[in-house]
């Protein structure tokens, strides 16, 4: 999947503080290029450790862009992953995220290090955060 990207690495605390901001960023840059949205944004996190985040802000789009300030042409990998869809508000992100690292524990997977949230609906689809959908994947090793 061919996909714009912008790489952030950022303290835990200040996360809400710029996921907003960078999804703006790469909505805008696809949108110039006349490429996308072509799905739904997904987050890449490269590296989580208790104090950071070090993760990409990825939007597929219908062909590769052009790269503009911090966005980057990204091709998503054809990949074996393990997938759940949490439904909720972003907050229990965190929870969902435990609870599905110790199924896939429980039933004997390996993964890589790195992990997607797809955001299949959000906000800008309903008030309601009961109604949001986050697709977590791992990829399988």
């Amino acid at each position: 999947m061919h996909a714009a990207s912008i790489h952030i690495v950022t303290p835990r605390s200040k996360m809400q503080l710029v996921m907003g901001p960078g999804i703006s960023e790469v909505m805008s840059a696809v949108r110039s290029q006349g490429l996308g949205p072509a799905g739904p944004w997904f987050a890449h996190h490269l590296k989580m450790t208790p104090d950071e985040f070090d993760f990409e802000i990825c939007v597929p789009v219908s062909a590769p862009v052009s790269a503009l300030g911090r966005l980057k042409p990204w091709v998503r990998p054809a990949v074996k992953v393990v997938r759940t869809v949490y439904c909720g508000p972003f907050e229990g992100l965190g929870a969902a995220w435990h609870e599905f690292s110790a199924w896939i524990e429980t039933n004997g997977y390996r993964t890589a290090d790195d992990l997607y949230e797809c955001y299949l609906a959000g906000p800008e689809s309903s008030s309601d955060s009961s109604n949001w959908r986050t697709e977590l994947s791992r990829v399988l090793v």
